[in-house]
């Protein structure tokens, strides 16, 4: 299974996990406090950095992630196709993108 959280510290020493998608801001009051989307707020035990830097890595390991599931579906895809379809799939994700005309 995937990790879909981070984990954090409240104040009195509790370990709690919390989805960094769902986090609007993070302040320093001087307690670091979170606030949700929804409105929801925590105080946690760590500094406003330390929490970016979870954020940070956490977002760095989705991507990571990401770029391996890619690179798993692209050599299973050119395994089973010639030369040619993989030329013609080449092509074909290439979007040209042009202006509208005002």
């Amino acid at each position: 299974m995937d990790v879909v959280v981070i984990l954090v510290t409240r104040i009195n020493g509790a370990v709690f996990a919390l989805n960094p998608d769902l986090v609007e801001r993070a302040d320093c009051t001087p307690d670091t406090v979170i606030t949700l989307v929804d409105g929801t707020k925590y105080v946690i035990a760590e500094s406003v950095p330390e929490f970016i830097d979870s954020v940070r890595h956490y977002r760095a390991s989705l991507i990571a992630q990401a770029s391996r599931m890619e690179s798993d579906s692209e050599s299973l895809r050119t395994a089973d196709t010639s030369a040619d379809e993989q030329d013609d799939l080449a092509q074909a994700k290439v979007l040209p993108l042009h202006r509208k005309d005002r």
